[in-house]
């Protein structure tokens, strides 16, 4: 077999599932529930966010929170202060890439 195969959950449970760490790429599936999130800190790479569904609540350095739909894809770069919270009722999946692969 060439290719190697990865899973991710399929609930609605709050994850942070780290899928590919490697050299290249981070890959990381994330799903919060109302009022979940990630602490406030900074990129360690750029990043790329994509809303699979659910609506996302951001805010980028001293920006106000925005609010991105599923379908949604941000480009966020290296060393940005972000704030990643679920403030909507639905839950909110995320696909984050991380590229090149932060060297920590």
């Amino acid at each position: 077999m060439i290719e190697q195969i990865y899973e991710m959950s399929t609930g609605d449970e709050k994850a942070v599932e780290r899928v590919i760490q490697d050299e290249n790429i981070h890959y990381i599936h994330m799903v919060f529930n109302k009022d979940e999130g990630l602490p406030e800190h900074f990129s360690n790479s750029n990043v790329y966010m994509t809303v699979v569904r659910g609506t996302l609540s951001i805010g980028l350095n001293d920006q106000e929170v925005h609010q991105y739909d599923k379908g949604t894809l941000l480009k966020i770069p290296v060393n940005t202060k972000m704030n990643v919270k679920n403030l909507s009722e639905n839950v909110l999946e995320l696909i984050v890439v991380k590229a090149p692969a932060p060297l920590k």
